[in-house]
């Protein structure tokens, strides 16, 4: 139960969460920090287990290290949110899926990407998306104030909206907003 957003900008990216971890009706953590940063280019929003989505995680950022040292060159987004699905779609295939919905956001050469990842291995690109218990409340506020053209700053805003307009009525998301923007020049930063 949790309210996660992604948000694709012109200047790159958006991820915003809420922090609340439940156990069921219990609320087990009111700090939970539910966006993981892989790098200075790509991060991670975290719906489900939270054990599962720490492992996904920690595996992803050690094969992506191993491809890019293979290859010369790091992986784009949109590579890294397919190895993260296929990880999760292994766990499924093997009868011992990783009960999670992540959010794969960042950027890359051809700037900002969102990608919805889930336990079945389907990975899709979105220019903003929601997930968790709270994703349809979320989606309505994204739906009425997003744009193609929208700015980081002002998708912060947004993102930070749709997690506290989940947050008023799910009661699986709350104790505070997480947001994380990653820009464009996180991409020029590591090329220079």
């Amino acid at each position: 139960m949790t309210t996660i957003v992604g948000i694709k900008t012109r200047e790159g990216v958006v991820l915003g969460s809420d922090k609340r971890a439940s156990k069921g009706f219990f609320i087990g953590s009111k700090i939970t920090q539910k966006i993981a940063k892989v790098d200075d280019t790509l991060a991670i929003a975290i719906a489900g287990q939270l054990s599962d989505a720490e492992y996904l995680i920690k595996m992803a950022k050690a094969e992506r290290k191993l491809i890019e040292l293979r290859r010369g060159f790091p992986l784009t987004v949109k590579e890294s949110a397919r190895l993260i699905a296929n990880l999760t779609y292994s766990g499924l295939k093997n009868y011992q899926p990783y009960y999670v919905e992540l959010l794969v956001a960042g950027v890359d050469e051809e700037g900002g990407h969102v990608f919805a990842a889930d336990m079945s291995g389907a990975v899709t690109s979105e220019d903003f998306a929601s997930s968790g218990s709270g994703s349809p409340i979320a989606y309505g506020v994204l739906e009425s104030v997003y744009r193609k053209d929208v700015t980081n700053s002002e998708a912060k805003e947004i993102a930070a909206k749709a997690v506290a307009a989940a947050m008023e009525r799910d009661p699986g998301s709350g104790n505070g907003i997480d947001v994380l923007v990653i820009p464009n020049l996180a991409v020029v930063r590591e090329v220079a």
